[in-house]
């Protein structure tokens, strides 16, 4: 009882707070328009742009000190600090490598009571974007609603309990490097003891809580207490960690590097335009800044009112498990709760079918062989129908029409899902007639009823074992069967599949269906877009088919018992299988296209262009290959197989071939992306002359007390740099100047370092330990990369860029590439 009550207790009280805040007024939405508009007007903000570091920057501090101004005889004192952080650390993401940063842009806000604070809140968004995209979803619209949330803090006539640091980080997108300069070396980091960051995988809709803690479940509580639209769900929070969403955001550093508590925040609808040109401030609908202000405004007073933040250890342990209904209400409750009561529901669902065990079933048999042979059939059906499903998907691969849902996501269903459903009813239906022939129907129906409540009951104490929240998922789709179905026993017995039944039991569903087909809508929203992007290395087919037979699965199975309580399926079998040929000759026929360039609902084919300069120098320092070229990468599976019909020299004589002996194929990867697209296309150009070349000098070498050489270098360049260290064979690293100096991450025997700075950096110095041994046992090589400025354009990438479709989007830049053998 006292674990019912527990439980009772977070979920009725997961609106009673919301009386006391009030909602983000309407002029403030309009202001954070304004602001979006202003940061968005200057164009794409790459770190060490003068759009990102001065002009989005000034504007931002004209903004605060004018809050700061228009507040100051208020209750609240209100300090800014622009820090230039300079660091590095490492980090295991996209198979590992280490990141390096200099002077990059960060605008720390506080507010608190004239009298100070000891603790500290952190909201968290940032400036930077992309390369090529304006960014006004990631992360624009996050700063500008925070503007006017510290705006409407500021001008409270009540002074706040605790602080809070207002983070406008410019160096996100340059895998999470300012925030780590933040939560490492400024003073007021140490105060900090709860964060909230606001991010984008995606351009506007509702913003998604993804990821909270880590435990701290009093965090999961204010969100429940306080936000006004709740979207939120722990199964999100398991999928994202589990590292299936090539992406991280801030959220990551302040967890590792600063061991505090958070909520991760972002936006997920529509992620086809997600870091394209096509992210401007337009697409960005009032009502998603609406809501985003309500929930941030309203979670921040709640957390600056909070006992619990002041000394949030003493409620650190524990996780919750989480999840809204239709963004109505939150549901929560402590991961111990939800362990006792997945437990409850399995003993109940084992009792009600123990409780069948001693009386005969089908034709006189004994319940459990029974039961045994049904689960066998249902397991079976779901393997052939997979299988028959991938089977499709690999011959759309093989036809080359790969991606025709991209642009047509019903198609899909209607391809996957019509072959899905026939397949699992056909193989019922085969069951039913040759293994069950001349039982009773109503017999039947009972006996593949209990089939699906043991799957679904397997699968939540499976889940609950391993510790995860999201079991809660087939403890609602066991809980809610097995009530309605001791409710309608009777009317069952009776009347079998009568009218009054089936309405009655489509109601006893409606709830676990209905929230279980938004986190189905949740998935596709995610992945669909990410198959775009997700490089030529993965078949999207394979992924998408498999998602849609997943779903089909788990929904059809409490579904499953009516085909064996109809008489005949043989119409529906018909009308599945038209549905299949005709969409099969449909997408065969290429009327499907993946793409779209329309304005009002672009989807847009990703490829990266690079106008490139590479040399290559031996072990005498002399050059012994040097050529330049556009270096293509497509971003996803159909590689160039569209583009070269509209760019006839962008074809597969082309292609390029991994040289396994230059570091990262002695190509100039921007990020370790390489395992992600192998398929890349080398077209002869003329050669690239920035206006500030890279500067790349050995300075010294030599050999330290314990038999290895150490190698210092410097490098001076633009604003982004990556090199690459390839020891040879025998040979490994020590020891570095980076991070804590132990080389952390070795991609396949090679080491990635991303290095960035801001306005007026120094030259790079750093140190390499040339194990001792034979001559020749290291490559070293550094690319670098011109984002913006007159540096980013060329005369043949002009040209070319003019001649791709209206469905792509070719980010470009220049970029050089130099190896060196020591």
């Amino acid at each position: 009882f006292s674990v019912l009550y527990e439980l009772l207790s977070f979920i009725c009280l997961s609106h009673q707070y919301n009386i006391f805040f009030f909602s983000f007024p309407s002029c403030f939405t309009s202001q954070s328009r304004r602001h979006l508009e202003q940061i968005t007007s200057v164009g794409p903000r790459p770190v060490g742009s003068q759009e990102n570091e001065v002009l989005t920057v000034g504007y931002l501090l004209e903004q605060i000190e004018n809050i700061r101004v228009e507040t100051a005889a208020g209750p609240h004192q209100l300090m800014v600090d622009v820090q230039r952080p300079t660091g590095s650390f490492s980090i295991d993401f996209l198979g590992g490598f280490t990141s390096f940063y200099d002077h990059v842009t960060n605008i720390a806000v506080r507010l608190e009571p004239k009298g100070g604070a000891n603790h500290l809140m952190l909201a968290n968004c940032h400036f930077d974007t992309v390369a090529n995209s304006p960014g006004a979803s990631d992360d624009a619209v996050s700063c500008a609603v925070m503007l006017e949330v510290l705006h409407s803090l500021a001008n409270q006539s009540s002074p706040l309990h605790h602080g809070v640091i207002f983070l406008f980080n410019g160096a996100e997108e340059n895998i999470l490097q300012a925030s780590h300069g933040f939560i490492t070396q400024h003073p007021w980091a140490k105060q900090v003891r709860a964060f909230i960051n606001l991010e984008a995988a995606g351009v506007g809709g509702k913003e998604v809580v993804f990821q909270t803690g880590p435990e701290n479940p009093w965090l999961v509580q204010a969100y429940v207490h306080a936000a006004k639209h709740p979207f939120a769900s722990v199964v999100g929070q398991e999928v994202f960690q589990s590292g299936v969403i090539p992406s991280d955001t801030d959220f990551r550093i302040y967890r590792d590097f600063g061991n505090i508590p958070g909520i991760d925040l972002a936006f997920i609808e529509n992620g086809f335009i997600y870091h394209t040109k096509y992210d401007t401030a337009d697409r960005i609908l009032t009502d998603s800044i609406q809501r985003a202000g309500d929930n941030i405004l309203a979670v921040l007073k709640y957390l600056l009112t909070s006992e619990k933040l002041a000394d949030s250890s003493e409620y650190r342990h524990g996780n919750m498990v989480f999840f809204d209904l239709l963004g109505v209400v939150v549901v929560a409750y402590p991961a111990r709760v939800g362990t006792i009561l997945n437990y409850l529901v399995a003993t109940a669902t084992f009792l009600y079918l123990a409780k069948k065990h001693p009386s005969p079933c089908l034709s006189g048999g004994r319940y459990v062989w029974d039961l045994a042979c049904a689960t066998g059939v249902a397991v079976l059906s779901w393997f052939v129908t997979l299988l028959s499903v991938l089977i499709v998907a690999l011959l759309v691969t093989l036809l080359g029409r790969s991606m025709f849902w991209y642009n047509h996501f019903y198609s899909s269903i209607c391809l996957y899902g019509a072959a899905a459903t026939g397949k699992m009813i056909f193989i019922h239906t085969l069951a039913k007639n040759l293994y069950y022939g001349g039982v009773r129907l109503i017999e039947l129906g009972d006996l593949y009823f209990d089939v699906s409540l043991l799957l679904w009951c397997c699968s939540l104490v499976w889940l609950t074992q391993q510790g995860l929240c999201s079991a809660y998922v087939p403890m609602l789709m066991v809980s809610f069967p097995l009530a309605t179905r001791l409710l309608l026993a009777k009317e069952f017995k009776h009347r079998g599949a009568s009218v009054k039944y089936s309405v009655l039991y489509l109601l006893g569903l409606a709830l676990p269906y209905v929230h279980f087909m938004f986190l189905i809508w949740v998935v596709f929203e995610i992945f669909t877009p990410i198959m775009g992007r997700s490089g030529t290395e993965i078949p999207p087919e394979v992924v998408l088919a498999s998602l849609v037979t997943l779903t089909t699965i788990f929904l059809s199975s409490f579904f499953l018992h009516f085909i064996y309580l109809v008489r005949s399926t043989k119409w529906i079998l018909a009308g599945l299988a038209s549905i299949f040929i005709i969409m099969f000759l449909l997408v065969s026929s290429g009327l499907f296209f993946p793409y779209s360039g329309s304005p009002d609902s672009p989807r847009p084919k990703r490829v990266f262009l690079q106008h490139t300069t590479r040399t290559f120098h031996n072990l005498q320092g002399q050059v012994e290959s040097h050529d330049s070229g556009l270096w293509i990468n497509s971003f996803d599976y159909t590689g160039i197989q569209h583009i070269t019909p509209n760019i006839p020299e962008i074809n597969d004589s082309v292609r390029t071939h991994c040289r396994e002996d230059r570091p990262f194929c002695g190509y100039p990867w921007f990020l370790p992306v390489k395992f992600l697209s192998k398929k890349n296309w080398y077209l002869p150009a003329p050669e690239v002359s920035p206006s500030s070349p890279l500067e790349f000098r050995l300075l010294s070498k030599e050999e330290t007390s314990w038999g290895t050489i150490k190698m210092a270098f410097s490098a001076k360049g633009p604003s982004h740099m990556s090199l690459y260290l390839m020891p040879h064979r025998g040979a490994s690293l020590s020891t570095w100047s980076f991070g804590d100096g132990t080389p952390q991450f070795d991609l396949s025997g090679e080491y990635f370092v991303f290095y960035s700075h801001g306005l007026d950096a120094p030259t790079w110095n750093f140190w390499d330990p040339d194990p001792s041994g034979p001559e020749g046992i290291i490559s070293v090589a550094i690319s670098s990369h011109y984002f913006f400025g007159d540096d980013q354009r060329t005369a043949q990438l002009e040209e070319l860029l003019h001649r791709f479709p209206t469905w792509a989007f070719p980010s470009f830049w220049v970029s050089t590439y130099d190896m060196y053998r020591y």
